[in-house]
């Protein structure tokens, strides 16, 4: 693999995000997220929100374009990224 995309991991599993999340998009936030008292445990207390958008991954050296869903926390990051579909 080239040095060139983020690398996180899903459910366990290696991934490398290639290029930038387009369509990005707030789904939930604050007491909207259902499992915010999960993530407050785990990460400590932020400004959660729910997010969806468009990426194309690396995943055992398959490239397509997936939908990503993530927790971010405000000035933290992002934290637990899911494929939920596979557009290409």
């Amino acid at each position: 693999m080239s040095g060139q995309g983020r690398y996180t991991q899903v459910r366990g599993q290696p991934i490398r995000i290639i290029g930038p999340i387009e369509y990005a998009e707030t789904i939930a936030e604050g007491r909207g997220i259902r499992e915010r008292a999960r993530l407050v445990k785990a990460y400590g207390h932020w400004r959660w929100r729910k997010c969806k958008g468009s990426a194309t991954i690396e995943l055992d050296g398959w490239i397509g374009r997936v939908e990503l869903h993530w927790y971010e926390a405000h000035g933290g990051g992002r934290f637990e990224f899911k494929i939920k579909r596979f557009v290409e």
